[in-house]
């Protein structure tokens, strides 16, 4: 006889575990199905994994100019083999935390491949060999992501990486060609190029990063640059082809034809959302492509059945809002009213120097016509706690619109962006004016300082910047 359920969760990734966490602490019979590992991609081979690295490339450079504060090394030595080692730890630590939180909050865990047969029975294929039944009142899918393979010739050889074998590499290349232009493409260079590795970026796009600030993605590229990466822009691959060396890549670049050889090489160029085996046309889910079709309450056309996560439309592929439309489905199963916005979701670039945003960028808000639009920016070369650090590179950028000039967007290029930017999320989320953060006192010396003084130059009064 099949067990019954309030809620079943098809997938143990960011927004199907919150989503089993939040139905729990609510009080509802729930069932959590993973065919791997809970946390999914982003805990196991992706955000994760990835931070663990960027970190040590970060404290790596930052070691080798250490010398400044007084601080002399000799016979610095990185052991790329033993950051692995930690990555692991950090990666298994935090799963296991995952599964003692299911335990405390009652929630059954299935490990294997889950079906939905209707709206209210999920088959399980168990890792171990049997097949379960679920009878379910609510089901909640959270089926994920997968990686986009161009049909490049060649790119399906032996060796060539996506972003979860380079963060498993045990040994670094001396040479690297990264194929794309988004997120992980620049996180994954900048990662590499941490470690001493020479990076290339072949990108078929003319701008790099499209969904941020066009000049705040110019003053990063700027600084990677000035870092040791080489950017091939408008650079389709013809054709990958494996020699004893590596890699022998035929870029269509600006100047014609051009051989482009590397060691290894890395496919980046983004994410497309997966459904889980799921058939969705029979269960008579709307969905395209591009991703499963959700209303704010993350409800489906299909009564009872739920989409959160990567797998749904529009794809944010971001962990943070997967966790927020799953927290949302299951408050909406347990009977609250709650909605998942979209337009104030943060995005964060882990490079270095960080690049993170909210809202809109300067070339949305003047393809949307807003009114009275006006631009404060504060470099971190005049805030006193970025000269302490010797991290000045970047900037604070503020969009303001309208006569009473509310705040519609702040993008932040440099050293902890990703945590100074959720100030920026209150400020866009609440409707916050450029004077009311203007008014509000930041302390001193911080980092948010520049925070504060790019609201002022809104109205051109930000006091520690020379003016001509």
């Amino acid at each position: 006889m099949a067990e019954k359920y309030q809620v079943v969760i098809i997938g143990g990734g960011p927004g199907g575990y919150l989503a089993a966490l939040r139905a729990g602490s609510l009080g509802l019979k729930t069932a959590l199905i993973e065919k791997d590992t809970l946390g999914g991609v982003c805990l196991n081979h992706g955000c994760i994994p990835a931070k663990v690295l960027t970190h040590g490339a970060a404290l790596y450079r930052r070691l080798q100019t250490a010398g400044e504060f007084g601080i002399n090394f000799k016979g610095l030595e990185f052991n790329y083999p033993q950051l692995q080692q930690k990555k692991k730890a950090v990666v298994g630590e935090l799963v296991g935390h995952i599964g003692e939180m299911m335990k405390n909050n009652s929630i059954d865990v299935f490990y294997g491949i889950a079906r939905a047969l209707s709206s209210n029975l999920v088959s399980v294929c168990m890792s171990s060999g049997e097949d379960v039944n679920l009878k379910t009142e609510n089901i909640i899918l959270a089926t994920g992501s997968d990686e986009i393979y161009p049909p490049t010739p060649g790119i399906d050889q032996p060796g060539i990486m996506t972003s979860r074998e380079a963060l498993a590499l045990e040994n670094l290349p001396k040479t690297m060609v990264v194929i794309g232009g988004g997120v992980i493409a620049i996180e994954m260079a900048s990662i590499f190029m941490g470690f001493g590795v020479k990076v290339t970026i072949a990108h078929r796009s003319e701008r790099l990063l499209r969904r941020m600030d066009l000049e705040m993605v110019r003053r990063l590229s700027t600084y990677l640059r000035k870092n040791g990466l080489e950017i091939m822009m408008n650079s389709p691959i013809k054709v990958i082809e494996k020699d004893q060396k590596g890699y022998r890549l035929t870029v269509n670049g600006r100047q014609g034809e051009e051989i482009v050889e590397a060691e290894s090489v890395l496919l980046a160029v983004g994410r497309k959302p997966a459904f889980g085996d799921q058939n969705l046309e029979a269960l008579g889910v709307a969905y395209e492509s591009s991703g499963i079709r959700v209303n704010s309450r993350m409800e489906t056309s299909v009564p009872g059945i739920y989409a959160v996560g990567d797998a749904t439309y529009p794809g944010y592929f971001l962990a943070h809002a997967a966790y927020h439309q799953g927290i949302a489905a299951a408050e909406n199963i347990a009977g609250s009213e709650a909605h998942f916005d979209g337009s104030t979701v943060p995005s964060c670039l882990f490079t270095d120097p960080e690049l993170a945003c909210v809202g809109l960028s300067e070339e949305e808000a003047k393809e949307k016509g807003f009114e009275n639009l006006k631009i404060g920016k504060f470099p971190f070369s005049a805030n006193g706690k970025a000269s302490t650090q010797s991290e000045s590179e970047g900037a604070v950028k503020i969009i303001s619109a309208g006569e009473d000039e509310k705040i519609i967007g702040v993008h932040i290029l440099g050293s902890h962006a990703s945590d100074l930017i959720q100030e920026g999320t209150l400020a866009v989320a609440k409707g916050v004016t450029a004077a009311d953060l203007a008014e509000l006192i930041h302390p001193h010396p911080t980092l948010c300082e520049s925070v504060w003084e790019a609201a002022m130059a809104i109205n051109k009064t930000s006091l520690h910047i020379t003016r001509r």
